[in-house]
């Protein structure tokens, strides 16, 4: 190998945007992790991507929210979202088996989730606290959103209606434009790349 070699234009300008990426990765992974501490995600998933079985995961949605928001009025922290949520787990699964023919389970776990723009806000990709609700043999497609923060209907997201979370993190979800998108699907790609590295 020849030592006084010098990098082409293009080796230098691949070697910047990897570094760069590599920078926005680590900053959004930060960022992430602090917004998973302080929110907890909803994930229903079909039996199957029937049409009857897509309706039918809807009409549980909207059974689950029914259910849980009157039981999540008031609460102020994460710790007390998702001790209601632990503590309700039979109650949302009977609310839910009110609203389908399948058969239903409900879990409170850690899930990971990709990047996921909902108009109003967008979270980036990585591991959430999640209750999900599966329907039949979960092999349908899914819908998701935030039970805790209450995001699931929320048209806007006002700094101070979310009090579980920072000014700044509000911003981050909020912030107008691709920009934060793009920073999180890098994240996606950092993600990938470490799983790759670490085996």
């Amino acid at each position: 190998m020849d030592e006084n070699r010098t990098l082409h234009p293009w080796e230098l300008a691949l070697m910047v945007s990897v570094c760069i990426a590599l920078l926005i990765g680590t900053w959004a992974g930060a960022r992430q992790e602090g917004l998973a501490d302080h929110l907890v995600r909803l994930h229903v998933i079909a039996h199957s991507d029937s049409a009857a079985d897509q309706a039918e995961k809807l009409r549980v949605r909207d059974a689950v929210l029914a259910y849980l928001t009157p039981k999540l009025e008031g609460t102020k922290t994460v710790s007390d979202a998702r001790a209601v949520l632990r503590a309700e787990q039979d109650g949302i699964r009977r609310a839910a088996q009110k609203a389908t023919k399948q058969n239903v389970s409900v879990t409170f776990t850690l899930e990971h989730y990709p990047t996921r723009d909902y108009g109003s806000f967008a979270l980036p990709a990585g591991t959430y606290p999640s209750l999900r609700v599966i329907l039949g043999s979960g092999q349908g497609h899914n819908w998701w959103c935030v039970v805790f923060p209450p995001l699931c209907t929320a048209e806007s997201i006002e700094p101070d209606a979310v009090e579980t979370l920072s000014e700044n993190d509000v911003r981050l979800i909020t912030e107008d434009g691709a920009d934060v998108v793009i920073k999180f699907r890098i994240l996606e790609w950092y993600d990938a790349v470490k799983e790759a590295l670490t085996g």
